[in-house]
């Protein structure tokens, strides 16, 4: 089974495009840059099962801004 579920982490991340964009992200920078994973014992060993694992202890969020929205 996934963890965590994707029922769990759309009550941190509004919206399925989002969290897929947001992981992704995160996973590029953690594997670009070798940056450390936020949680203390991740069960996933791929980035982006860290970043959903981040998303999920509310280390990492999105804030949306009117940058973000087409005019």
């Amino acid at each position: 089974m996934l963890y965590p579920s994707i029922d769990s982490l759309l009550t941190k991340i509004d919206s399925k495009y989002t969290l897929v964009t947001v992981a992704a992200k995160r996973a590029r920078e953690m594997q670009e840059q070798q940056a450390e994973c936020r949680v203390s014992r991740p069960v996933s060993h791929k980035y982006v099962g860290k970043a959903l694992e981040e998303i999920h202890g509310r280390m990492l969020d999105y804030k949306p801004t009117e940058d973000n929205f087409q005019k």
